[in-house]
């Protein structure tokens, strides 16, 4: 079965023209929250999404939420995890199969009745002056909102709209940081062992494996423009009822994995490291180590990208991660017992039906960013910094994605794992999500907020984008009592809002319950005052 990001459609066969006082464009679990929200608040609002899949990550694979710490989400996003908790007889839960996380999110537009448009994508923008008048699609629909909302990942809407922007890593020099551009030496996900990465083993003239780039290795902290790498999050299962064998894709190429076998011949295997269980023996499977599901490299023409350069490069992903999994399972070079361990997987066979068991939404771990007034920073994560305005908080890690695979001293070697843990969790302020006044009136941007590569590594989860999104669909709101000028909310008036729906806008001092946090136990939540016979472990699922 094919999957593509970019397919025909036909055009709608009447003008449409949809009214809405918020159009949100990307139905991101983000950008569901703000709809939602919108809708909370008085106002009527759309969802418009490029493609059939809604929910974004959330609903496509990443089920082992990256959380950094919980008590530090509130509002929808708690809610929601709650929500999914209740479908396994639990106060929350925080890793889920893709199909409950879909069935939560469906519930909520639709007891909420917020209008959603599939398959409809981005084809222009009509401003007067420096604010929105319609949103124009490649089907023919056009829709008019006082205010607009880009909750997707690539901020396509904020860039048609002629908000600035900026793709790719600063230097450090720029903001004064340390864990931007360049990064050599991060903790994890590189060769722990001598790799050849020359076509004929030892021989430079020969060139270059694939995977490998010939692009200079750049110095320490230099800016250069390049995107972390994308992957696919599968939802895997080892229950051979429930699962399905890795597809060889259309375009398998053996030689692609050639990187692969020889790290697997110096002695490490280590492709399934980072495979998180989920309920009903099923995983979710991420990058780790030195080559794995992250095709690095492949993403560079994505998040500046039309339409039809962005379904090329999804497809050389499909390909790559498909190829790599069929490669492990079935070529006869590699040692019998890494086919066995990855004969053991599968697909797991209920989910992603329409899709062939196969997430349809590639992971964009970052794209656009825009620059707006407030730009944050890794100083806001390391308390250097505070804000005047906060509309949530960030707590996990600083997190980048190797963005290069380059040769040094003659081997193999990644390039742009970061991993440095914030000092407490920190405050995201409004700001960040606003457009600069001279560039765009009537546009929130809660995805891809003005901030730092490097800050963007801790902000770039799915409990944040669900904050920022609510955040978005609350300002939307206000905004209309005042010509839909997003720069003219009142702070005062947001901040009673988002404690109105229990959003968490700065880390409590005090708590009410006990978090029970251990390797062979489910995490769960107790109310204090607490005693033996209030703590309750349970063995993991």
């Amino acid at each position: 079965m094919s999957i593509n990001y970019y397919y025909p459609l036909p055009k709608l066969t009447e003008p449409t023209e949809i009214t809405s006082d918020v159009c949100v464009y990307g139905a991101t679990a983000g950008g569901i929250a703000a709809a939602i929200q919108a809708v909370r608040s008085g106002k009527s609002a759309v969802l418009v999404e490029f493609s059939r899949h809604i929910g974004g990550m959330t609903t496509a694979g990443l089920g082992a939420t990256d959380i950094g710490s919980k008590h530090v989400i509130g509002g929808l996003a708690r809610q929601f995890y709650r929500e999914v908790g209740a479908h396994y007889g639990m106060e929350e839960r925080w890793h889920f199969e893709p199909h409950i996380a879909s069935r939560v999110l469906g519930e909520w537009i639709r007891n909420h009745a917020v209008p959603l448009y599939t398959e409809h994508r981005l084809a222009g923008v009509e401003k007067d002056g420096a604010r929105i008048t319609a949103l124009k699609t490649e089907n023919g629909a056009v829709f008019k909102a006082a205010v607009y909302i880009d909750a997707s990942y690539e901020g396509d809407l904020m860039a048609r709209a002629g908000v600035g922007f900026r793709v790719g890593r600063e230097g450090n020099s720029l903001y004064r940081e340390h864990f931007n551009g360049v990064q050599y030496g991060g903790p994890h996900h590189n060769f722990r062992r001598y790799v050849d990465p020359y076509y004929k083993e030892g021989d430079r003239a020969s060139g270059l494996l694939p995977g490998v780039s010939d692009s200079p290795p750049g110095r320490q902290g230099d800016g250069d423009g390049l995107t972390q790498s994308y992957n696919f999050r599968m939802c895997l299962s080892n229950d051979p009822k429930n699962s399905v064998p890795f597809p060889k894709p259309p375009e398998y190429d053996p030689l692609r994995y050639e990187l692969a076998r020889r790290y697997i011949r110096s002695g490490i295997f280590d492709i399934f490291n980072l495979t998180v269980p989920l309920p009903n023996r099923k995983f979710d499977h991420n990058n780790w180590g030195g080559i794995n599901s992250d095709n690095i490299g492949g993403n560079y023409e994505w998040p500046d990208g039309d339409y039809e350069t962005r379904e090329r490069v999804f497809q050389d992903h499909v390909n790559y991660q498909q190829g790599l999994f069929w490669f492990l399972e079935n070529d006869p070079q590699l040692p019998p017992i890494v086919r066995r361990i990855t004969a053991s997987w599968g697909l797991a066979a209920d989910e992603f039906r329409d899709s062939g068991n196969w997430s349809p939404q590639l992971y964009i771990r970052e794209a656009r960013r825009m620059v707006s007034d407030y730009v944050v920073t890794e100083h806001n994560a390391f308390a250097s910094r505070e804000v005047e305005d906060p509309v949530g908080m960030a707590s996990y890690t600083i997190d980048s994605h190797n963005c290069k695979r380059v040769v040094r001293a003659g081997r193999a070697v990644n390039e742009g794992n970061v991993e440095v843990t914030p000092i407490a969790p920190f405050a995201i302020p409004f700001r960040a999500i606003v457009p600069r006044r001279a560039e765009c009136t009537n546009l929130l941007v809660p995805v891809c907020i003005s901030a730092s590569h490097a800050a963007y590594g801790s902000i770039r989860m799915e409990p944040v984008f669900m904050i920022l999104g609510q955040c978005a669909g609350a300002a939307a709101a206000l905004a209309l009592g005042d010509g839909g000028v997003v720069q003219n909310v009142s702070y005062g008036s947001l901040e009673k809002k988002l404690r109105q729906e229990a959003q968490v806008i700065e880390e409590p001092r005090a708590f009410d319950e006990l978090e029970i946090v251990g390797q062979h136990y489910l995490e769960e939540l107790v109310p204090f005052p607490s005693s033996a016979s209030h703590i309750v472990k349970k063995d993991a699922a």
